[in-house]
Formats: structure tokens, sequence, C-alpha cells
């Protein structure tokens, strides 16, 4: 299946966005088409839940396996009963502390919902988001809306509107730009038909925000490969291998001075097996690469994990660009978003994490060469 269109660039206020252009795109949503729309999180592909068409769509010019289900984005509280049988416990005290947010909850799904919007599964996962323009064209669009990340499958998600441009131009009708998203990572992922609820996916909201409403909630975040998600994973982002730029990245653990060092080690290694490298560090480590033949990028102070994690993408796409061959990265505190950005790089490392606690050398493959770190 191919949908190619001319894909038009649609500027909107992201505090007042014009409503004819809203009418626009949310009028496209409802013939069945292709709309990219900014959430908080990070910039969605947006189509008619209620269209399987429209859905496979997606999957389509994505490159994404059917096996890996999508969100369905809803504009108020009413719709909720529209794709979702019963509440289950803890649905309503959730929904009322978080929503609109980045808070997806794993629901029973309504049979008006096409199997195709979860990898066949009885279940629907739902949410609110918070940006007004998200709103605005949901609200105008009249229908839920099913919407993974704007960019095609395993890259790192979309914050901006020329990231969806790098991957679907030419494959998507209309994109809203707003500006970049504010958060940078998507949402929380809760499954709450378990007792206690699962975090599957840690994101925009907190496993301690959650816990303060459900002090029961348990988190299980999955690593599956591509086989294994066939089964069919109730939540998207589940792959071990996801949010992954086209360089190799490896994530270093341990404490912040062994991190530094076996950066530097391998970085040095690696530059003299000929390989070109980028560095993501925090702020207070940029410095430390600088004499170093290798492109650093700065993701901010440790201090500040919410621009941390807003930066992340952009800056695994900023080095693609700068055609470097591997990434290295050092771990970040777990603690609130610093959970969701430990998922993110172990993802879009692909489970690469070199233990530097463990004072014996290791080796990595990277594009089928062995490198010693």
């Amino acid at each position: 299946m191919e949908y190619n269109v001319k894909t038009q660039i649609l500027k909107v206020d992201q505090e007042h966005p014009d409503d004819a252009v809203i009418a626009l795109a949310a009028r496209k949503i409802v013939e069945g088409g292709l709309v990219v729309f900014p959430t908080e999180t990070v910039y969605g592909l947006g189509a008619n839940a209620y269209d399987e068409d429209a859905i496979r769509l997606i999957f389509a010019v994505k490159h994404r396996p059917a096996s890996d289900p999508l969100i369905v984005h809803l504009s108020s509280m009413s719709q909720l009963g529209d794709v979702a049988e019963e509440l289950p416990p803890h649905a309503r005290n959730l929904v009322e502390r978080f929503w609109p947010g980045p808070l997806t909850l794993i629901l029973r799904r309504k049979p008006v919902i096409p199997g195709a919007v979860s990898a066949g599964l009885p279940t629907v996962a739902v949410r609110m988001p918070r940006h007004p323009v998200a709103l605005a064209f949901l609200r105008k669009a009249g229908v839920p809306v099913a919407a993974p990340s704007a960019n095609l499958f395993m890259h790192p998600s979309p914050t901006t509107a020329g990231h969806v441009l790098d991957d679907l131009d030419g494959h998507v009708d209309f994109i809203l730009d707003a500006g970049p998203s504010p958060i940078g990572m998507e949402s929380s992922v809760v499954d709450l038909l378990h007792d206690p609820p699962i975090l599957l996916r840690p994101g925009g909201t907190s496993l301690e925000e959650l816990r303060a409403i459900v002090p029961t909630i348990t988190s299980e975040p999955g690593y599956f490969d591509l086989q294994t998600a066939v089964a069919g994973a109730s939540s998207p982002g589940m792959l071990l291998r996801h949010y992954s730029p086209r360089a190799a990245l490896l994530m270093f653990a341990g404490t912040p001075d062994k991190v530094l060092a076996r950066m530097r080690s391998s970085a040095t290694t690696l530059l003299e097996a000929g390989r070109s490298v980028g560095i993501l560090s925090s702020g207070e480590f940029a410095q430390q690469f600088q004499d170093l033949d290798v492109v650093v990028n700065s993701l901010g102070s440790m201090q500040d994990l919410h621009n941390v994690g807003r930066n992340l993408f952009a800056s695994m796409r900023d080095l693609d660009k700068a055609g470097v061959d591997v990434i290295l990265v050092g771990e970040f505190s777990t603690k609130g978003i610093g959970l969701a950005i430990r998922d993110r790089l172990i993802r879009a490392s692909a489970g690469r994490v070199v233990e530097t606690s463990n004072d014996c050398l290791q080796t990595c493959t990277i594009d089928s060469q062995s490198f010693l770190l």
C-alpha cells in the first residue's frame, strides 16, 4: 500500500491556532487522509480511528509492523466511552489527575475501533493530549484520532515539523507546525487491565507522580524483538531497538567519573579505528571532550532532566546529519523523567549498554565490526 501526496506545512500559533487552518486539517482526517499534528510529547501521525483503511495507511507510510499498536487520541472525557469499555479501578482517578497530559491508558477496546489499531488485541491505548493545537484539531475533527509518532519506524521521534519532513515528506497530507514539542518524549503508558496496574512505558508522566495516585503501580517496561512482538504487545514503544539514530549508539552506565573516563577511552579507540564519533553529553561534561576529534552535542544540565529529555531526539538527529558512525552517551539519573530518558537510550542503543563498573574490557559490535571498548 502506498500513499503519495504533496505534503503541505500549515503554520499555527501554539496558543491561538487559526480556526480555518485547524478546520482544513480536520476535514482531511474525516476524509480518510493523514495529518501530522503537534502534541506536548512529540509530533503525531494522525488518521481517523474509525477508518480502517486510513489506519492501514499509517502503518504503510511509517513502514511500521502491524504488531505495534497505535494510541487513540481523544479531545474530551466524553469520547472515552466511545472507544473503550467500562473503566477499571484507578482509571477515573488517573484521568482526573493527568488528563489532558502525557499519560496513555490501556483499556478494553470497543468493537467500533478496528483491530488494526491494537495489533488485533482486545485492548486499546488512549490518551488526551494537552497541547492547545492538538486539542483544537481533535475537537474540530469530531472523531478519535489514532496517531503514533510521525517518523519512519525505529527512527528517533520527531519533535519539530522539520523532523517530520525529513522522514515523511510526500506521504502525509498536512503537517500542523506549532514549533518544538515542549516535552520531547512520548507519553507514559499504564496497563489498567492488570491488578496492580503496570507502567509499560515510562514517559512524560513520572512513576513518582503515578504512584502518588496509585501507590501499587509497578514498572515493567518490555524490551522485545520484532519476532516476539508479533504475538501482540498491548503498548507501543516496547521493542528493544526503537527510537534509533542511523549511527550505532552506545550507552555508558556507572558513576560519573567512570562513565567519563570510559567514554573518552572508547572515543579514542573508535577514532583510531577510523570511525567518526558523536558525543551526547550533559552540559557539565561537554567540555571534557573538546580535545578529541569528535562532534559534541550537549543535552543540557544533569540538574534539569526535563530539558535533557526535550533535547534528546533532536540531538540524535543532529548527530546523524553530521554523519557520525557511532554515538556515545552516558546515563542520567532515573528520578522523575530520568526513567523515561534511560528507557529511550536503552532502546536507541538496542540494549548496547557498557557497564563501567566492570573492570574487564568489553566488546561491542558496530556495523558487523568489533571494537574493544
